[in-house]
């Protein structure tokens, strides 16, 4: 195939809004290779392993850990790789592929909610004897499928700790704490993952990081207080984990000017994404809420916002790739239940969802060309069966 036909940066910007990156096109089955080998490069000889999500709370958590292990990585190469993407004009750096490896002796293994049994797959197989492991910001929905992998690790490693705040069923909780994990869970209207991180590890951090922690919450439990945490989330999105970890390890909240030069350049393609998105919202009454429905490849928090402002108790962003997010309100804190009836989970006014609902290619091409109509309409469901009462059960127990 023709790489021009999955490269978007050369489209206009609506009909690149409709389509995932060029990174969707790349085949699982290659994909998964190409995994395997970088997770087991990156877990060779290391003496602590992160598992975790690669958004800016959960690289946080890296830059604590790796402060922690005496293991930050040098920060002039990526300050150097950031200048290069500006001077390139580069807008498609999150489908960007770069095979070096950094020098650290924690590695670092993104991963999220779909992806995590494969991960702590990958350290199970491939880590040392004697290797501390740490899981932060990812919630499972299910023991069972992380069960094996995880007894392996704990049978061989002095440590394995687990820093989250997300909402955890509560049988899944007590499996894990139960398989004799340090199991850490916050208060999701209170912390974020990388407090956790930064109250649990052992460890006299400099100002710099508690000032991390404090503008990474300002953002993940949407307090939009500090206009840095914006920042923060952007650049996490825009850029490489190991990038991310290391900026942050090296300056904390207070990012570097080509930094801050680079995001203000992304953020006026941002900002225009985000408004075709909240143009594209349809309005729907479900039970006693007014639910915002859009799709796009946008940044959700900003087009959920916009959703609000005019009049949504919840929204949902339906992704090009085929995901979902769904954000709620003061007026709409079922977030999390919607998300576990198709295939997700999360927090009350935050979660994110993939339905099973394409079986091949065609099911995508018509995703792209109805603007999710499906994955909007089985979204929707969900939210009338939550109203209805379905799943009362479950929130009984998370509230």
């Amino acid at each position: 195939m023709d790489d021009r036909l999955i490269s978007s940066g050369d489209l206009p910007l609506r009909r690149r809004s409709l389509l995932p990156g060029t990174g969707f096109f790349y085949p699982d089955s290659l994909d998964e290779g190409r995994s395997e080998e970088r997770a087991k490069a990156a877990i060779d000889g290391a003496e602590a392993i992160v598992v975790t999500d690669s958004d800016a709370d959960g690289l946080g958590c890296v830059a604590l850990i790796r402060e922690v292990y005496d293991a930050a990585c040098d920060v002039d190469p990526f300050l150097d790789a950031v200048e290069a993407r500006l001077a390139d004009d580069d807008e498609d750096t999150e489908d960007a592929e770069d095979d070096a490896l950094p020098e650290s002796s924690v590695a670092l293994l993104a991963a999220g909610p779909h992806s995590l049994v494969e991960s702590l797959e990958y350290v199970a197989e491939y880590a040392d004897s004697g290797v501390d492991v740490f899981v932060c910001d990812i919630a499972p929905d299910r023991y069972e499928p992380i069960a094996e992998p995880l007894t392996t690790i704990i049978r061989r490693s002095d440590r394995v700790s687990w820093y989250d705040h997300h909402q955890w069923p509560d049988e899944v909780f007590k499996s894990v704490v139960d398989s004799g994990v340090d199991l850490v869970v916050g208060d999701s209207d209170e912390e974020c993952s990388t407090d956790v991180a930064l109250r649990s590890l052992d460890y006299d951090f400099d100002e710099r990081f508690t000032e991390l922690a404090a503008v990474t919450r300002d953002h993940d439990l949407w307090l939009n207080e500090d206009p840095r945490s914006k920042d923060l989330a952007d650049y996490a999105f825009w850029t490489k984990p190991e990038e991310y970890a290391a900026i942050v390890g090296a300056f904390g909240a207070s990012l570097p000017e080509p930094v801050e030069n680079y995001i203000a350049h992304r953020r006026v393609e941002k900002e225009q994404l985000i408004e075709m998105a909240v143009n594209r919202a349809a309005y729907k009454s479900v039970g006693p809420w007014t639910v915002g429905v859009t799709y796009g490849r946008c940044s959700q928090n900003e087009v959920a916002d916009g959703l609000r402002d005019n009049g949504a108790d919840a929204a949902v962003i339906v992704k090009p790739s085929g995901s979902a997010s769904i954000r709620g309100s003061e007026d709409f804190e079922k977030a999390h239940l919607v998300a576990r009836q198709v295939q997700g989970g999360g927090h009350p006014r935050a979660a994110g969802c993939k339905p099973d609902i394409y079986d091949d290619m065609m099911d995508y091409a018509y995703h792209w060309t109805t603007e999710g109509e499906t994955t909007k309409r089985v979204i929707l469901a969900a939210f009338r069966r939550v109203a209805e009462g379905y799943g009362s059960d479950d929130a009984a127990g998370d509230e």
